[in-house]
């Protein structure tokens, strides 16, 4: 269960991250936000990045071994790269609608899956 749950918030944490991160590059496409300047997308990505630690704090405390969680610190860093690369996809491909998924994404993210493995294995 703790390992869903730590899924689970780092999962809405890099949704939060990626509109703090990217989703400013796509103001101009809504028309109040078309002239804002420099230090309002940094204030409101610094919102949106507030939210992303609410979910990304909690996700690592109630998963890190020591807590008593499933993962060690190594693990923990993995998942959040596959599900940041993950949910980061998702986005441009179906709500930025800026990238096409392509051949060389697919297999990097199956090197990522390979990384994955190897983290996990108990050697």
């Amino acid at each position: 269960m703790k390992s869903l749950t730590t899924v689970a918030l780092l999962l809405i944490s890099n949704l939060f991250m990626t509109f703090a991160w990217y989703g400013h590059l796509q103001f101009k496409k809504i028309s109040w936000l078309h002239g804002l300047g420099l230090v309002g997308v940094i204030l409101i990505s610094w919102g949106l990045a507030f939210f992303e630690y609410v979910f990304q704090v909690p996700a690592n405390r109630i998963g890190f071994e020591e807590n008593g969680g499933p993962f060690n610190l190594f693990q923990l860093k993995v998942i959040q790269e596959v599900v940041s690369l993950t949910v980061f996809t998702l986005c441009a491909v179906f709500v930025f609608k800026t990238d096409k998924l392509a051949w060389n994404h697919v297999v990097g993210f199956a090197l990522l899956v390979a990384a994955v493995y190897v983290i996990f294995k108990k050697w």
